[in-house]
């Protein structure tokens, strides 16, 4: 076990009867105790404040309810994991959260494991430490999406591919295939951390020599079993996926400056600097004795800042990148402390234990202030801002006094239509731009038999929705949303069943929605 003392002071300046040296004595504690306040302070205070899910939540929901592989974005398995959360809880106004918190407490756990098996458990836990002060493990976290459902299966893939390496036994490789293949479920950008992966096995001689052994390749033809279903799914909507990213790419390399995704994300660790200030860790000191083995570093290099440097790199001259950060600096604390790690002492961990902790309750506190504020004083109609709960009330009411039977398809403005689906008792689903690639799941046989209600921001009716909609009355309703702002004008009109020549054909789209 590693004497946690401070630089040039002898162990009898510890008290050994306070909390702290016991913390530091089992890493674990306060590793839990960490988790324990990112779960707590992330997932009360966005339930409290936000009166609606972020945008990706709920479309996430809205997709999830729909149990489909693949949808023209990204595969599913975010989407899953809410619908899941919502049928253990019944809620659609916490789960997410806490969701989304257990996805950053199992990045910390999963990171903790690969830089104590490189570092030992003194830096190891100094890492995780630095994690809270870097931007993308705190307030962007509500947003529980494809970005933050792969954060896990990022450190899980670096964590077992070292293990795997070092000859861990056949169960390394067999967990690495397993969760590799998961985690393209979560998104697709997955299959560039495993390109890095692949690229430095291939390049280590020694990690290369594991292949005339059986056992990577029986974890490679696991992953390719994991992986094929998403294939297949793919060919079968004609890689829409791909070319939604090339839609959105293009979209922002016309409204994006050059620089702005490396502005991003050196913003997003500049708390991470400010952090390593006041720990002490940049001052100077001698030379390590015993600094760590080229190999780790080689490998905490390039896996951990390869794929971020690379799509920095891209952004200068595509739209790549956009969204695409938040995976991508698991390892920045480890390859922090792979070079700064003996100028780590008692009194740094201690500075690092504090740091961490104000990181999560400050940020989660300015979460509160700066989201409430924007709704109520500025009246800034953000996302979390619309009343969810009243709209899909106001939403099923309209559809029973109108049609019989359930509501079965809500469609119009998309995130408006989703904000009224989302709590709606009878769970209807989402005709995404009333466009059937977008949404495979609506037909015209059921747009027909069951109807949908449109819904729609304002009193008038969009061009694009005339030729929906005829002669069906509309009823617009004001919904009060802010403390300064007045209402905001909602309007629905029902779509009864068996309503002939919709025009469903006239109304699919050449190019993705962006979002």
């Amino acid at each position: 076990m590693d004497r946690w003392v401070p630089v040039g002071l002898p162990a009898v300046a510890l008290d050994s009867s306070s909390v702290w040296p016991g913390l530091l004595r089992h890493p674990w504690y306060l590793l839990a105790l960490l988790c324990l306040m990112q779960i707590l302070c992330w997932t009360v205070v966005p339930a409290l404040v936000d009166p609606a899910p972020p945008g990706d939540v709920v479309e996430g929901f809205m997709w999830g309810r729909e149990w489909v592989l693949l949808t023209y974005k990204h595969p599913q398995l975010p989407g899953w994991l809410l619908e899941s959360s919502h049928l253990l809880t019944g809620s659609f106004r916490w789960p997410q959260y806490l969701l989304a918190q257990l996805t950053i407490s199992a990045t910390f756990v999963l990171v903790y494991l690969l830089a104590r098996d490189m570092l030992g458990q003194r830096r190891a836990l100094a890492a995780v430490l630095l994690m809270p002060s870097i931007y993308f493990f705190g307030w962007p976290t509500p947003q529980f999406n494809h970005d933050y459902a792969q954060m896990p299966f990022w450190a899980a893939i670096c964590w077992l591919l070292w293990r795997a390496s070092r000859g861990g036994g056949p169960g390394w490789w067999l967990a690495l295939g397993l969760v590799s293949g998961v985690g393209l479920y979560a998104k697709f950008s997955t299959g560039l951390l495993l390109t890095f992966g692949a690229l430095w096995l291939l390049s280590d001689a020694r990690v290369r020599s594991r292949l005339a052994t059986p056992w990577p390749w029986v974890g490679l033809a696991l992953f390719l079993a994991v992986a094929a279903p998403l294939a297949i799914a793919l060919y079968r909507i004609d890689f829409l996926p791909l070319t939604y990213f090339a839609d959105r790419d293009a979209w922002v390399t016309e409204h994006r400056a050059r620089l702005y995704y490396i502005g991003v994300q050196l913003a997003g660790l500049s708390g991470l600097l400010l952090v390593l200030v006041i720990s002490g860790l940049l001052r100077r000191t001698p030379a390590p004795q015993e600094p760590v083995e080229r190999g780790k570093l080689t490998y905490l290099t390039w896996m951990g800042l390869g794929p971020a440097t690379l799509i920095m790199v891209a952004s200068l001259f595509t739209g790549t990148g956009e969204s695409w950060g938040a995976p991508m600096y698991n390892l920045v604390g480890v390859v922090v402390l792979a070079f700064l790690g003996h100028r780590l002492g008692a009194v740094e961990m201690r500075r690092l234990a504090i740091s961490a902790f104000l990181c999560i309750v400050i940020m989660s506190g300015a979460y509160a202030a700066i989201r409430w504020t924007d709704c109520n004083v500025r009246g800034r109609m953000d996302a979390v801002c619309w009343p969810a709960q009243p709209i899909s009330d106001e939403a099923e009411a309209i559809w029973h006094a109108a049609a019989p039977g359930r509501l079965d398809i809500v469609g119009g403005d998309t995130n408006l239509a989703m904000l009224a689906g989302l709590n709606a008792y009878d769970k209807p689903s989402i005709f995404t731009d009333l466009d059937m690639r977008f949404a495979p799941w609506i037909t015209g046989r059921r747009l027909r038999d069951h109807g949908m209600l449109m819904v729609w921001r304002g009193p008038g009716v969009p061009s694009q929705l005339r030729a929906w909609l005829d002669n069906i009355p509309v009823k617009t309703v004001l919904f009060n949303w802010s403390r300064a702002a007045p209402p905001v004008a909602i309007s629905f009109a029902a779509i009864p069943p068996g309503t002939r020549y919709l025009p469903v054909a006239a109304s699919s789209r050449t190019r993705h929605p962006r979002g």
